[in-house]
């Protein structure tokens, strides 16, 4: 409630009653604050007087945008196969705006297009069981009836044949199985690479070594040493006999495999360097890590040709192709960019994720990538870097991605979980959750690096408890012993970013 304000000279003291600049502030805003209340009490629940003229004006300049096509429907008695054969009748134009008249019309014809409407559909429906249209195709159940049409056109209803778009559905995939695990190791092991003649690979290792093993047998084959710190990225060359190893030691190095030593090192990282990627035609080498920055090496001259700047935080994934973009990074700061090799810079910066990009792959055989987050994995489109859709995943760190020719695509958890993809559809076909060897913690279940070999039907992991795994799929499993179990989300309801 207001409080009482002082009136009259007795009251105010030796002030006059209608001088107010004599009064404190406080004061003035409650006197204020009374008379603006007794002015607009009254008024404070009444409605805005409505003008008449303007109202009907305004109702059928609605009728008439909105209403306009269905208005002046057909005679609802008629057959749906005659309206259908119906040809359109010319009408003379007009005016934008309606006249007064028109307005006044309009609002009474305006409540009869809800039971028009419903009265069309009825006799189509009815009409729609047995009528055949001129080309002597019987109207089946699945058409479809277009009660819209744009300005200009026919009003007569028209009937089209066939379905709406469908989703695709996933291709059948067979699950994947554990075929060997293979241990020597003392430390994490953090990167794999398959060599282009699919006989051998390598891995690097938290202890600081590098060992080759035999990809049919399972055995060692070599051990290689020379980094100071945990190594991170491994990267073989198809086109000459060096392979590329970074580590956490700030150093990249370049190993004769004819001599098994290291002939090259490439200077100019800040802090520890975490990928690595060799470009698929160029004598060029693409380096990340915790400074934040992509170098580009000329693996001839062990020259820097290129400082790439631009994320904010540790890049985490690298790959190169012969095609814009030519180097796609990932980066802590979750985003993605995707660099011009001519140019040196960055053409595009993809921030649809909300969590650190730990890793990002390329598609095999189309011209495709996909990135890995936290949050969720995403596909995008070369060369703009178009988002596609996302891939739903259980939510947990996300470390590694592989993907080979038959569209399968693996993601590997910090949790020691791996989930298997159709990549045309994202259906998540099979789900293995690794087992720790002997003598490790349950923490130690973590996938840190993944690939497939060079046919596509092994995968190898590299986990958290010293150890690597093969995987290969199941060669007893049948589209009968285990059926594709999907459902497309409806329209509407899937992520888009």
């Amino acid at each position: 409630k207001l409080g009482k304000m002082p009136t009259s000279t007795d009251e105010q003291g030796p002030h006059p009653a209608g001088d107010i600049s004599v009064l404190s502030v406080e004061e003035q805003v409650l006197l204020n604050t009374k008379r603006t209340y007794e002015m607009f009490a009254a008024n404070q629940g009444a409605r805005l007087h409505e003008l008449e003229g303007p109202r009907k004006l305004k109702m059928g300049i609605k009728v008439r945008d909105e209403y306009s096509v269905v208005k002046d429907l057909p005679p609802p008695t008629a057959p749906a196969a005659a309206l259908a054969r119906k040809e359109p009748v010319s009408k003379p134009s007009k005016p934008l705006v309606p006249t007064m008249a028109e307005a006044e019309d309009a609002e009474a014809k305006a409540h009869l297009k809800a039971q028009a409407v419903s009265k069309v559909h009825q006799d189509t429906q009815a009409a729609a069981a047995g009528q055949e249209d001129k080309s002597g195709a019987k109207v089946s159940g699945g058409t479809q009836v277009a009660l819209y049409k744009p300005a200009g056109a026919s009003q007569a209803l028209t009937v089209r044949g066939g379905r709406g778009p469908t989703m695709p559905k996933p291709e059948w995939h067979a699950p994947w199985k554990l075929m060997r695990v293979i241990s020597g190791h003392l430390g994490w092991v953090r990167c794999v690479a398959v060599e282009p003649g699919n006989e051998w690979f390598v891995t690097g290792a938290g202890d600081r070594t590098l060992k080759i093993w035999d990809l049919a047998s399972g055995d060692l084959k070599l051990t290689l040493t020379g980094h100071i710190s945990p190594v991170r990225g491994i990267a073989i060359s198809d086109r000459h006999p060096y392979m590329f190893t970074v580590g956490e030691d700030k150093l990249v190095k370049c190993w004769d495999l004819e001599t098994n030593k290291v002939i090259k090192h490439y200077h100019g990282h800040l802090s520890g360097v975490y990928c690595c990627s060799l470009h698929p035609t160029l004598d060029v080498l693409c380096t990340g890590g915790r400074d934040s920055a992509v170098r580009v090496w000329d693996i001839r001259r062990k020259e820097q040709i290129f400082c790439l700047s631009g994320h904010k935080d540790t890049i985490g994934s690298l790959c190169t192709q012969a095609t814009d973009p030519q180097i796609v990074s990932g980066s802590h700061d979750s985003t993605i960019k995707l660099w011009d090799l001519a140019a040196g810079k960055a053409y595009s910066t993809l921030t649809h994720h909300k969590k650190s990009v730990r890793s990002v792959a390329l598609h095999p055989s189309k011209y495709l990538f996909a990135s890995a987050s936290a949050d969720n994995i995403k596909q995008w489109k070369c060369p703009e870097g178009t988002f596609m859709k996302n891939v739903e995943c259980p939510r947990a760190i996300i470390n590694c991605l592989a993907i080979n020719h038959d569209d399968v695509f693996v993601a590997g958890q910090d949790n020691g979980s791996m989930q298997f993809f159709d990549w045309k559809t994202g259906y998540n076909f099979h789900n293995e959750k690794t087992i720790v060897q002997p003598g490790s913690l349950e923490s130690e279940a973590g996938i840190y690096a993944m690939t497939f070999d060079k046919t596509g039907t092994r995968l190898i992991t590299c986990e958290a408890d010293k150890t690597i795994k093969i995987w290969k799929e199941d060669e007893n499993a049948t589209p009968q012993t285990h059926p594709v179990d999907w459902k497309a989300a409806a329209p509407g309801t899937e992520k888009r970013w």
